[in-house]
């Protein structure tokens, strides 16, 4: 049996703009397996958030496809890719997205409630005792650190245990001593949990703890690293 997780052929975004056409992403093809990491880096305007959001099924491409966890998301409609995701993928943002007007557990409890899980709760603590905020369980987003808070992000990425990890930027708004330590835990559950990593960040020490680097300028693959 196949261990092929995640797959991009031929993948190409092109949008319309005052001067024309414009290619945001270039013909790239890749494929990840169960428990990978990939980091994704490049300039700004390389088209790196592009290439996250069409493996994640946010956005639809102008030419290829993409393959993920056995689905062929351009044959799904919205409501469709919506399903898959809520399935197999977790989500970590460089703004933490988390919800003012609900607590950390709340936050963490919110996709398994809304998946109909009966053990939300106990999950959710579970997790969040895991990533060091047993005592912070009531706090709202307002009452914790950004550290806190994208700790409590990464809690409710992996609570749903999916197969697909994507985080965008994760460490972006921390300092570096905070970010190193966010680092860490993306990659200790991450190895812990069997999830695959497509990560995407401007930070080189980061992308190289990674097992895989591509590397995109002006949404052209221009490099491929597999340590």
């Amino acid at each position: 049996m196949s261990s092929s997780i995640l797959t991009a052929r031929n993948l190409s975004k092109v949008v319309a703009s005052a001067e024309g056409e414009l290619t945001i992403l270039h013909d790239l093809s890749l494929g990840l397996n169960k428990g990978d990491s990939l980091a994704i880096v490049g300039s700004s305007g390389s088209g790196k958030s592009t290439l996250l959001g069409l493996l994640a099924g946010l956005d639809l491409p102008s030419g290829g496809s993409v393959a993920l966890a056995g689905h062929d998301l351009d044959t799904l409609d919205e409501d469709q890719r919506a399903r898959v995701r809520a399935e197999h993928v977790g989500f970590v943002f460089q703004s933490f997205q988390l919800l003012d007007s609900l607590n950390a557990l709340e936050n963490v409890m919110l996709p398994l409630e809304l998946e109909g899980h009966a053990d939300a709760r106990q999950r959710a603590r579970a997790l969040l005792e895991r990533v060091g905020l047993g005592q912070r369980l009531t706090h709202y987003p307002r009452q914790l650190s950004g550290g806190e808070q994208q700790r409590v992000a990464i809690a409710r990425a992996f609570v749903g245990e999916p197969d697909v990890l994507f985080a965008d930027e994760p460490t972006g708004n921390l300092d570096s001593h905070t970010g190193e330590r966010i680092s860490d835990l993306l990659f200790e559950l991450n190895r812990e949990r069997g999830a695959t990593l497509v990560l995407v960040t401007h930070d080189e020490r980061l992308a190289h703890r990674c097992q895989r680097l591509i590397r995109l300028e002006g949404g052209h693959l221009v490099d491929h690293v597999e340590p």
